[in-house]
């Protein structure tokens, strides 16, 4: 195994002078901080052991106890993690997960998921050393279901490492997995837990490959549709592991320090654990897979002497890197390539209601404004849970029976984010979008991100019904009142957007590497000609053929192109070609994203969130609500909950469509 550390072996060193220099920091009044930190994190491991002992035969103390003693909070329990061998430390993570008020699964899940059979082992033995209880049997014990059963078989370490693969096993396992999951009523989560806890890495990486094949949706989009809970998070961390422990860290360091506060307990593990194995690779997945540099982020969620260290386990700052090393490159080539193979099954949160009946919803719901008082609860429960079709009827209807305009009822007997939302239901998605596009340009300023968000997510078909919607309801087309409120190269991006004339159809794979060719070109070209020569593609192919175009534009380049995007532009250009990039490659993540930014910090953005939970709710609002717990280790319905109140959050939780 090759080590892609930050922490290496310090040359020159003698663990006598080091013991010296840790107890002269320590001695007498206060301690010396910087002294303490900058050895402890430029020596390695083994080398921190030699200290130990030196410590102990030249002072006849603990270092350890010592600098427990003389260290406060997060430092503290950084410096003396770093003190511990690696087995230790994993096995006083264990420990600490499966003991006291609680167990902590997250931490059971990266670990166990994580580790080869040999840091297994050793952390097995390191954990009886300690406190004399055997590893198993506790987390037996703290656990429970299938879950129990999927940590059990890891911590066997026992996967098969002979590098040999057969392929007609590698066939049968996707075929097992297959008939185990997508292709029966239930699933066989035994058949789960067999394969994906014993075979060896290589060998899984072909399954998971055979197995798009057979199923036309990846591993994980089937863990997510057939499991939950614990169990489903465990499986998913498994196979991000088999597919790059890099990637899987990344994002897990991200996860710690997203949002408000840090989860620095998460945060240290990791840097802790992956310094001396893979953190440059981390470091250059965080870079493929976020806006900043772990550094960065580090710099900007922690302080002190606590962000000294870690910033010093972290090794550096990748911002203005250009190009990829080998493993990030790879890991991206290979995620555009899943996302080209991936045909992801839509699934929507709201459905046609059965038994309908418009005369009968028409006359409930004036029964419900009539008179002193109105009964939103009635009128929620008709309008949130018939579909768009449904409503349009309902509207027809309300008219014909009873000469009035639903419209104008609704309006005057609803007020603020309930009227918002209810009569945003009520309109057809065309006068809908129409409306929100309308709102993005009107009055002081503009709303950019609404234009974008609107602009790159919709059909073709979506954009022209769109179009006739803003004529019909604002006697001026869209594309004048475009002209009219946005300026420049960003102008010009979403009046090619706003004519609807995206292609359709498969990827061409020769043009594809020509076009691929012609962007990393145009890298090197002046700002100006770069970014016309972006547009002329992204917003114009397909999106199958932009994914096909992103996966060669790796290879060529060996950059990825958010990276460039993100590095090369700037300003509305930059954000409308990464939302165009980030809809490529996975349109459900896309909106999830969107969805966090409009609820996370102080305040809502209301406008965001209604747009998103209306224009998705019959096409893929549950493909989001996955991402979004997947990326936020939260679900939507807690969001939406604990960021709204009253009817408003009631309308939006049955759009939400449930729990996850």
């Amino acid at each position: 195994m090759v080590f892609r550390g930050t922490i290496t072996d310090a040359p020159d060193f003698d663990p006598a002078v080091d013991a010296e220099t840790l107890y002269n920091a320590m001695k007498g009044f206060g301690s010396d901080k910087e002294a303490i930190l900058d050895l402890v994190t430029s020596r390695s491991n083994a080398q921190r052991q030699e200290v130990i002992a030196a410590y102990k035969c030249s002072y006849g103390k603990d270092l350890i106890e010592d600098l427990k003693y003389e260290l406060t909070g997060h430092f503290e329990r950084l410096i003396v993690s770093l003190m511990r061998t690696s087995a230790y430390h994993d096995a006083k993570e264990i420990h600490d997960a499966v003991n006291g008020a609680g167990t902590n699964e997250r931490c059971l899940i990266e670990v166990m998921a994580s580790r080869t059979n040999k840091q297994t082992h050793d952390m097995v033995e390191a954990y009886k050393d300690a406190y004399g209880r055997d590893i198993e049997e506790d987390v037996i014990a703290d656990t429970s279901g299938h879950f129990k059963k999927m940590l059990i078989v890891l911590l066997q370490g026992t996967r098969d490492e002979s590098g040999v693969v057969d392929a007609d096993l590698v066939e049968q396992d996707a075929q097992d997995l297959f008939a185990a999951g997508e292709e029966q009523w239930g699933t066989d989560e035994a058949k789960f837990i067999m394969i994906l806890g014993n075979r060896s890495v290589t060998h899984l990486r072909m399954v998971f490959d055979a197995y798009e094949k057979i199923a036309e949706c990846s591993i994980e989009d089937s863990i997510k549709s057939e499991l939950s809970g614990d169990f489903e998070r465990l499986m998913l961390a498994v196979v991000q592991c088999i597919r790059s422990v890099s990637m899987f860290f990344a994002k897990r360091l991200y996860k710690s320090m997203k949002g408000l506060g840090t989860a620095d307990n998460t945060l240290i593990r990791i840097m802790i654990s992956r310094s001396e194995i893979d953190m440059l690779d981390i470091r250059e997945c965080f870079r493929l897979g976020y806006e900043k540099s772990l550094y960065n982020m580090i710099k900007d969620d922690t302080s002190g002497d606590y962000k000294r260290t870690l910033l010093n386990l972290c090794g550096g700052d990748d911002d203005l890197a250009g190009e990829f090393f080998p493993e990030a490159a790879q890991i991206a080539y290979k995620m555009w390539e899943l996302s080209s193979m991936t045909k992801v099954q839509l699934r929507p949160t709201i459905r046609p209601a059965s038994s309908f009946d418009p005369a009968a919803d028409a006359q409930a719901l004036r029964k419900a404004m009539k008179g002193f008082g109105t009964d939103e609860d009635a009128i929620i429960d008709i309008v949130a849970q018939r579909s768009n079709a449904q409503r349009q009827e309902i509207r027809q209807t309300f008219k014909s029976l009873l000469g009035r305009d639903l419209m104008k009822d609704l309006k005057s007997e609803l007020s603020k984010n309930l009227e918002r939302l209810i009569i945003a239901l009520m309109l057809t998605p065309a006068e809908f979008d129409a409306k929100m596009m309308r709102k993005a340009m009107e009055g002081a300023g503009t709303d950019e991100h609404s234009l974008i968000e609107i602009l790159v997510t919709r059909s073709n078909e979506e954009i022209h019904a769109m179009n006739a919607a803003y004529q019909d309801a604002y006697k001026k087309s869209m594309e004048e009142a475009i002209q009219s409120d946005t300026s420049g190269h960003f102008c010009r991006i979403l009046v090619s957007l706003v004519q609807g004339a995206r292609e359709e159809g498969p990827a061409d794979m020769e043009r594809a590497s020509s076009d691929a060719q012609d962007l990393a070109d145009a890298c090197n070209a002046e700002s100006d000609d770069m970014e016309m020569k972006f547009m002329s593609i992204l917003c114009t192919r397909s999106f199958p053929h932009l994914r096909k175009v992103f996966q060669e534009f790796v290879k060529c380049s060996n950059k990825d192109i958010e990276q460039i995007i993100k590095k090369e532009m700037s300003g509305d250009v930059k954000n409308a070609f990464y939302a165009i990039v980030r809809s490529v490659k996975n349109k459900p993540s896309y909106f999830a994203d969107r969805l966090y930014k409009a609820m996370k910090g102080l305040g809502t953005d209301d406008r965001a969130l209604i747009r998103i939970m209306v224009s998705r709710s019959e096409i893929d609002l549950f493909n989001i609500r996955k991402e979004f717990k997947e990326t936020h280790d939260a679900s939507l319905h807690e969001f939406i909950q604990g960021d709204t109140s009253g009817d408003y959050r009631k309308t939006l939780l049955i759009l939400c469509g449930g729990e996850d």
